[in-house]
């Protein structure tokens, strides 16, 4: 067979559903093998798209998602997409058709480096250049961009060899488990956490991919330490459990800073450094960090490791649990922060201003989705009202984007989360900024039937950026753009649209949109006032 026919032959074998991405020339062969293949190739409009959309299988699922594009601009374009994957731990594999080889030793049209520009942002890639390794490389690819931490991995495949003949067998797939820490170690660990008066978890992603959620709330149930959720960690604790502490994330005080604050010991299990920075939750650098994780700890300053606990996060939570003395503590050192911040949710779901507020959008959002619903949040100043105040009882149900934070990610997303999960209600909550990087796969969506919601926050600027430069300067600069009818734009892809003229109307409208089974935007103004009036509330803020 060609080369580009055992290449796809070894995606079938790894399990490979779906290829997202945008054929090209330098990949024909590869897109003739997909006619005679079991795998689904998803046309994508944009190859940044491709790439999140990839991303976002690889985080629902835990199976490296796939996804394809040409040289030069096709690869160059995919590359943000690869980039975000790789720092927010999402496990992808990244192909590219390439220049053949009797033109990489010169300038040649399209031709760049592609196996040194990924070099960065992927944990390992390479370039076939001969037929016999095509086996090798796509078993390396995948049992990288899975084993802990996941990541992207790049194949950069030449369209001369695609087209060679080649005759080697298919890798045997083996399995690799995560060790788990030694007795002593534990020991240790439990020796820490019962000469601390006020230990305090954050959970961090690496829960939801260690598949220890439940581990964790039965430790929780055990000890009553209470438990702070980055951003990526939403969920591992139900926000309705009284020792979840919601959400840590913001770069200033919050209500949670004071829990931090009053914590002798900090407990993170499944932190990646790249989700918050500790400077912002341990400034003094005096608390000691009881790690746990499948890696050791980033060097940082302000993140003084009294023990590493390293391995399979669930077993070593359940050891842990196994050798700790039975003793419940009090939550009432940490109940204020959790009734404060509740309190502001609540205080907002009569509020009927116009444009509607951020705190009321969440509002109406958290009421209409349920539990196992997936809310996916874009890049802007919605993500952080998203995660400070979209509570959620289970893992992977509000998907933010923390590590390279890519604008655009939320629409592509969705349209991924909506094929791993069908049965649910899937969101894609953006900002107009956001929306129109990546707002042609409204598209995609239509063609492949996925009833997909989009919640357009529109403030006609990048309400992020203006929120920084009023904290810092008082004044806003260069954040102001102009936007197409929304409705008609979204209605000319095929999408039902509705626009949200005064507050009261948004509660229906989601319930319509939702009812309605197909794919619907939801254009709604939004009052970014209140980032303001947020930032002057925190600062006043007093532990």
């Amino acid at each position: 067979m060609k080369v580009a026919q055992l290449l796809i032959k070894c995606l079938e074998n790894e399990g490979v559903e779906y290829i997202f991405g945008v054929p090209g020339e330098e990949n024909i062969d590869l897109m003739d093998a997909l006619l005679d293949s079991k795998i689904e190739f998803i046309v994508t409009r944009h190859e940044t798209s491709a790439a999140f959309m990839a991303g976002t299988y690889g985080r629902l699922t835990g199976k490296p998602g796939v996804c394809l594009a040409t040289l030069g601009p096709g690869a160059t374009n995919l590359l943000t997409g690869v980039a975000n994957a790789n720092m927010d731990q999402c496990p992808l594999i990244a192909i590219t058709g390439q220049a053949g080889l009797n033109r990489q030793h010169k300038i040649s049209h399209q031709y760049y480096d592609l196996v040194n520009i990924y070099e960065p942002i992927t944990k390992w890639n390479a370039q076939i250049k001969t037929p016999e390794i095509v086996p090798e490389v796509v078993r390396k690819a995948y049992q990288l961009a899975n084993q802990e931490k996941p990541g992207a991995t790049h194949i950069d495949l030449p369209e001369d060899v695609a087209g060679m003949e080649v005759d080697e067998p298919l890798l045997e797939i083996t399995g690799r488990a995560l060790p788990h820490a030694e007795e002593a170690i534990i020991k240790k660990a439990a020796s820490l956490i019962e000469g601390s008066s006020y230990p305090l978890i954050l959970a961090g992603n690496g829960i939801t991919r260690g598949q220890a959620s439940e581990e964790l709330r039965t430790f929780v149930e055990k000890t009553n330490i209470p438990v702070v959720h980055s951003f990526m960690g939403k969920g591992a604790l139900s926000w309705k459990d009284e020792a979840s502490l919601l959400t840590a994330g913001l770069s200033g005080k919050d209500y949670i800073t004071c829990g931090f604050e009053q914590a002798d010991l900090i407990i993170t299990i499944g932190f990646d450094m790249a989700e918050t920075p500790p400077e912002n939750w341990n400034p003094e650098r005096s608390t000691p960090i009881l790690h746990i994780d499948t890696e050791e700890a980033e060097i940082d300053s302000h993140y003084p490791v009294a023990l590493n606990v390293i391995g399979d996060i669930k077993q070593n939570i359940t050891q842990l649990m196994n050798v700790l003395a039975d003793k419940k503590r009090s939550l009432d050192w940490v109940r204020s922060i959790r009734e404060k911040a509740l309190d502001e949710l609540e205080s907002y779901k009569q509020d009927n201003e116009f444009p509607v507020k951020p705190q009321k959008i969440i509002s109406d959002l958290r009421d209409v989705l349920n539990d196992e619903d997936i809310a996916i949040s874009d890049v802007g100043a919605h993500k952080m009202w998203m995660a400070r105040m979209y509570h959620t009882a289970q893992p992977n149900t509000c998907l933010i984007s923390n590590g390279l934070a890519s604008m655009g990610v939320a629409v592509p997303s969705a349209i991924a989360a909506k094929m791993v999960f069908p049965e649910r209600n899937i969101v894609a909550v953006c900002g107009d900024g956001s929306f129109l990087m990546t707002g042609a796969e409204m598209e995609t969506a239509v063609r492949l039937n996925l009833p997909i919601i989009v919640l357009l926050w529109r403030d006609d600027g990048y309400g992020l950026i203006e929120w920084h430069q009023m904290k810092k300067f008082e004044r806003p600069s260069h954040i102001r753009f102009g936007n197409p009818d929304f409705v008609q734009h979204a209605k000319s892809f095929g999408f039902e649209a509705i626009k949200i003229e005064k507050t009261e109307e948004l509660r229906p409208a989601l319930d319509k949109a939702i009812s309605l089974k197909k794919p619907v935007l939801i254009d709604c103004a939004v009052d970014y006032r209140e980032n303001m009036k947020l930032t002057e509330k925190l600062r006043g803020i007093r532990c």
